[in-house]
């Protein structure tokens, strides 16, 4: 079997001594790891990332960052770092033992702090992305969300962190590699799919392994988040669901707990060592995930060129088209260009599964398809929000009753309504009117709109919400689990003031009420507005009834139809 990057499989889980060590970090200062860390942390200890015993100091990051080389002048691609804020920095010294954590405070490890320094984020940006100062988005998305200092030094394992999630699934660098010795696997190709495993990609697969005479190895990546969504839950049954299609132990799989990075052909070098540490011998380079087009070779070439000193076989992925006129996939460069051929996006996949959409059979085997329908039903039982936004007085809780009440008529989903008075009363009673505190208001709305909709239910909101941007971050929340209709009730001032029972718009203009919306506080008019109601103009009965046509041409409401068929 191949042997680990560096010749030995780390192993910094010290269980012998898990009583002892838990005693003696509770008194040591902590630091609660987020999901970047964690994961690192996790593959520190199970060896994925062997030959690394800890968080890299300055100068072995320095020698990474420089020369892509360990000290002993091993190959490595990416600093591993644990970066800390200048608060935390502050309680830390060099030579203390720190303990850390999990974010339930949870003690995982031990680290004796050996380096702490600041280090040059974009010069780090630079090498990272290989940007050659050209601003790329993910080089200053780094910059932002790193924190300015790192801490470095040796780890002791106390325990793995907890995933609740598929255990059978997360089997560790050594679990795999005795796996291969049961099943006499020597020769095992890793593909580390971060993203539903089309038919195209199956194929491609099957021939790859056949020509290179391996066995596979599906590596789904976990990312490491505590509470995963949907999609990704979804998109692990399908990992499962693929396996029938592959000839009998042909394919084993298992979930990586990675967190991605988007470095491009850096990362894919690292995520390359990390496979060959679970025992494989080759590893499949997708172009889309390392930021390459299929038609554009430059970074595979980056790639393939450090084969040897990785000491893994790479494997570039070919683009598969579906062949109509053969009922088969081809490598697009091969097929004449008479033929008619199909290829799907990823971003078109999801946004055909958002929509309700069935996926062609040629892109998705039955199984898959079967899993995807649990968790992307078409619209008409998909949730969604219909979220009213206008002045005080404009008719927003009217119309936001009466199309609850024709909703629950239909009886095909619950129904909730969040009123703004209702929401103040119960929700954000401790909340003011200061522009903080009411987009405050609105997120709280917005999250139980989203769980809501996430439910397969149906959320109508009907607060002023009069700042546009609140209005935006609510719509992208609500919109990853289901539809969000925003309704901007267009009734003019002058004439929400005629309706005005509590005489607020009055107390308003005699500065009695300050903050008031419309008077002294702005209203942001959206530039979204999916439907537009002018209730001077309509009575509630006549807007509800535009809202309820823009639901059914949406597909939201209607008839119901056999997917089956």
């Amino acid at each position: 079997m191949i042997e680990p990057h560096g010749g030995e499989l780390i192993d910094l889980l010290n269980r012998g001594q898990i009583i002892q060590d838990i005693g003696e970090a509770k008194d040591l200062f902590s630091i609660d790891l987020d999901a970047k860390q964690l994961s690192d942390l996790e593959l520190l200890m199970n060896g994925a990332y062997s030959p690394l015993t800890g968080f890299m100091k300055k100068d072995l990051y320095t020698l990474v960052c420089n020369e892509l080389k360990l000290t002993d002048g091993i190959f490595w691609p990416l600093p591993i770092t644990l970066d800390l804020s200048e608060e935390q920095v502050k309680k830390i010294n060099s030579g203390d033992r720190i303990a850390l954590r999990d974010s339930e405070g949870v003690i995982l490890a031990v680290m004796r702090v050996e380096d702490i320094w600041q280090p040059d984020l974009k010069s780090e940006a630079e090498f990272i992305y290989n940007t050659q100062n050209k601003g790329d988005e993910r080089a200053k998305s780094f910059q932002k969300n790193t924190k300015k200092y790192y801490i470095g030094g040796e780890i002791q394992g106390i325990e793995s962190p907890i995933h609740y999630d598929f255990p059978t699934l997360r089997l560790t660098p050594l679990e795999v590699r005795r796996e291969f010795g049961r099943l006499g696997w020597l020769r095992v190709m890793a593909y580390q799919a971060s993203n539903f495993i089309h038919r195209a990609h199956h194929e491609f697969m099957l021939r790859a392994s056949l020509n290179e005479k391996t066995n596979l190895l599906i590596q789904g990546i976990s990312n490491t988040q505590l509470l995963p969504d949907r999609g990704y839950f979804t998109r692990i049954r399908c990992y499962k669901a693929i396996l029938p299609y592959f000839p009998q132990l042909k394919v084993l799989l298992t979930l990586l707990p990675y967190f991605q990075r988007n470095a491009g052909f850096r990362e894919a070098l690292l995520q390359a060592i990390i496979s060959k540490n679970y025992g494989c011998t080759h590893f499949i380079l997708n172009p889309e995930e390392i930021g390459s087009s299929p038609d554009n070779h430059d970074n595979i070439s980056d790639i393939r060129k450090y084969e040897d000193e990785i000491g893994i076989k790479m494997i570039p992925l070919q683009e598969l088209v579906y062949v109509r006129d053969l009922d088969q996939f081809e490598d697009r460069t091969t097929i004449p260009k008479n033929m008619e051929v199909e290829k799907i996006s990823d971003a078109n996949i999801m946004k055909r599964l958002k929509g309700g959409q069935a996926l062609p059979k040629w892109l998705i085997f039955p199984k898959v398809q079967n899993e995807l329908k649990k968790s992307y039903p078409s619209r008409n039982k998909q949730g969604f929000t219909v979220f009213f936004t206008g002045l005080s007085g404009s008719g927003k809780s009217t119309m936001a009753k009466v199309l609850r009440t024709r909703l629950l008529q239909l009886g095909n989903r619950p129904v909730t309504l969040l009123d703004g008075d209702i929401v103040r009363k119960n929700l954000s009673s401790e909340l003011g009117f200061s522009r903080i505190h009411r987009d405050l208001n609105i997120k709280r709305i917005g999250f139980v709109a989203s769980e809501i909709t996430k439910n397969y239910g149906v959320a109508i909101c009907a607060p002023i919400a009069p700042y546009d941007g609140v209005r935006k971050e609510i719509r992208e929340l609500i919109e990853t689990h289901g539809g969000f209709i925003l309704v901007h009730v267009a009734t003019p001032l002058e004439e929400c003031e005629k309706r005005d029972r509590k005489g607020l718009y009055a107390k308003a203009r005699a500065g009695v009420l300050k903050e008031f919306t419309g008077i002294s506080d702005p209203y942001e008019v959206p530039d979204d507005a999916d439907i537009i109601i002018d209730t001077s103009n309509v009575t509630p009965d006549e807007g509800v009834m535009e809202i309820m046509i823009h639901l059914e041409k949406q597909g939201y409401i209607g008839v119901e139809t056999n997917e089956d068929e």
